[in-house]
């Protein structure tokens, strides 16, 4: 599969990585451009480019960047596309979005609102980069963690449940972009590194 990753920070740096050992075809971007991505192209072997090639080229693109970035990224470039928002609202550091500060809204369903022509699925947020690169387990091991995965396109989703699965963990539903607030900073499945069964009883929590 063709993925993009949008941040080159601790998650989307890890992603860039993982999903190229297990085989995908990744390019990634920032907002600092192409030459700074030197460095982790050829440490991973994937493509740098710009925000608008790696949206183009791309079938799934991971938003691992501040919320507040959000509304300077091209939008037109990721119609049709699955784009994960991987991202995290942290009023210190993006400022005050007044709709999900407001709670009119949930994070994702801001950044969904910047993408009409997209299809957009919350997931990759609620772990640790750390535990990303290095806790996946073969499906059905014991002790293998869970990951919620939020959004209203069903196909949109099996596609992401595919990739969480394939990095070693175990996708749970957890319901439309609306309900992702669930999985964001602040809730009971927030850095937990739960099972399914725990995940899915806290999500309901």
């Amino acid at each position: 599969m063709r993925i993009g990753i949008v941040g080159s920070g601790k998650v989307g740096g890890t992603l860039t990585r993982r999903f190229r050992e297990i085989g995908h075809e990744v390019a990634v971007a920032n907002r600092r451009g192409p030459d700074s991505l030197r460095p982790l192209a050829d440490q991973t072997g994937a493509t740098a480019g710009t925000v608008t090639q790696v949206a183009e080229k791309s079938d799934v693109i991971v938003l691992a960047i501040p919320t507040h970035a959000v509304p300077q990224l091209p939008g037109l470039a990721f119609d049709g596309k699955i784009v994960v928002d991987a991202n995290n609202y942290f009023p210190d550091r993006d400022g005050e979005i007044e709709p999900i500060v407001d709670r009119a809204v949930s994070s994702s369903r801001w950044v969904a609102d910047h993408f009409p022509g997209a299809r957009v699925v919350k997931a990759f947020n609620n772990i640790m980069a750390g535990h990303l690169d290095r806790y996946g387990k073969p499906e059905g091991e014991q002790g293998r963690i869970a990951l919620p995965v939020a959004g209203d396109d069903i196909e949109a989703k099996e596609v992401v449940d595919e990739l969480v699965d394939e990095l070693g963990f175990d996708p749970v539903d957890a319901g439309s972009l609306d309900g992702s607030w669930r999985q964001q900073p602040g809730t009971p499945v927030y850095l937990t590194d739960l099972d399914k069964t725990e995940l899915r009883r806290k999500l309901r929590a």
